[in-house]
């Protein structure tokens, strides 16, 4: 879906109209039209307000154009798991169980890799399994590339 269709949908949802949502975002209402007819693309300030205004990310807002995975453990993102910071604007790169109220859950690799292993392994994947899968996989994400691990 492209992001005019996206504000379209997200602006009848709410039951605002242009000029309320124009309102909300600091914008005119000619602007949230160009938006709807795909003319321009609200601008970056804009797109933050529009996704703590509708709680999705910007991503979401944007036409989910990248595949958003946590930067700690290496799940998928959606706008149900994406993090958020103390003031409630999302933080697209750590899921809510990794990074919670601007603070990281998992102290070090191997806290993280023993929980995973835990949650995770099954008869395809038993927990040696599992831990060599983590160890190879885990510390290519940026978050434990800037971190000590």
């Amino acid at each position: 879906m492209d992001t005019k269709d996206i504000i379209l949908e997200l602006r009848t949802k709410n039951g605002l109209s242009q000029e309320e949502l124009a309102e909300k975002v600091f914008v005119t209402r000619q602007a949230v039209s160009r938006w709807e007819n795909g003319d321009t693309v609200p601008n970056t300030e804009t797109l933050k307000l529009l996704s703590k205004l509708f709680d999705v990310s910007i991503n979401t807002l944007l036409g989910s154009p990248r595949k958003l995975i946590c930067q700690c453990c290496g799940m998928p993102l959606d706008d149900a798991s994406v993090s958020k910071e103390p003031d409630g604007t999302f933080n697209e790169e750590y899921c809510k169980w990794c990074y919670n109220d601007g603070k990281f859950v998992y102290t070090s690799l191997d806290e993280l890799t023993d929980f995973l292993v835990g949650h995770m392994s099954n008869e395809q994947f038993p927990p040696e399994k599992m831990r060599a899968y983590l160890n190879e996989m885990l510390p290519n994400l940026e978050h434990w590339k800037r971190t000590d691990v």
